[in-house]
């Protein structure tokens, strides 16, 4: 409940294909973009990256963002073909369970949070630790079969930014550039240069500059007294 008023709450989870371990599953009030990015990067903190995704056709998944991310972590983006149920067969199959014996029990649907809490105990007793028919074994344990073949992110401060969306912006001659109506400066000369930015979509935090890939540092406000005075120094040289 919402507002005392009920309201439809949705499941986006990320199954590791060969052990059946839910990597990361999580409710939200909304399946868009922004949650499915979230449920993309909490499944790759905890369970490692993926040699290969594979998703729906759904508009959510077809987006500019999960190309980037995957791009950006060196995973194979894949859609299942149309109408080809059985290749998602094995999330569809975890969803009944859900539906049979989660979404069964007496659930606290107070808020949204506490049905999520509810939902990663239940995943974690209850369907990982708990011996799959068609395993023979645990998921949880099969998944630790292929551990060491596992690519976890590499301990980085700059790890989230594989998950900011990104645009592209040209440095002006004063080593300035715009975004969302903000002028910024760069952390180095780039002056008359493209470059890209990545940023987070709904939060006004940090614009960093990247090219080619190599993370060129985090763009700073522009200080207008401060630039005011290094141009009209340039103009006297």
């Amino acid at each position: 409940r919402q507002g005392g008023q009920k309201k439809q709450a949705k499941l986006i989870a990320f199954l590791d294909d060969a052990s059946r371990v839910l990597c990361h599953g999580e409710f939200f009030f909304e399946e868009n973009v922004d949650t499915m990015i979230r449920t993309i990067r909490a499944a790759f903190y905890k369970r490692g990256v993926p040699e290969q995704l594979l998703v729906d056709n759904g508009s959510i998944y077809c987006c500019q963002e999960i190309t980037l991310i995957c791009a950006r972590v060196g995973c194979l983006l894949r859609h299942t073909a149309v109408r080809d149920a059985a290749a998602k067969g094995k999330i569809e199959r975890f969803f009944r369970r859900v539906r049979d014996q989660f979404l069964v029990k007496k659930l606290d649907l107070t808020s949204l949070e506490k049905l999520n809490q509810q939902f990663s105990l239940w995943v974690e007793d209850e369907y990982n630790s708990v011996s799959h028919s068609t395993l023979g074994m645990k998921p949880i344990d099969r998944f630790g079969v292929d551990l060491g073949r596992i690519r976890f992110l590499s301990p980085s401060d700059s790890n989230d930014e594989l998950f900011y969306a990104e645009t592209t912006r040209t440095v002006k001659k004063d080593n300035t550039f715009s975004f969302r109506n903000v002028r910024y400066e760069t952390p180095v000369d780039l002056r008359n240069k493209k470059v890209r930015i990545r940023y987070e979509r709904h939060r006004d935090g940090a614009v960093v500059l990247y090219d080619k890939g190599r993370r060129l540092g985090v763009a700073r406000r522009l200080d207008a007294v401060a630039n005011g005075m290094l141009r009209r120094k340039e103009n006297k040289e």
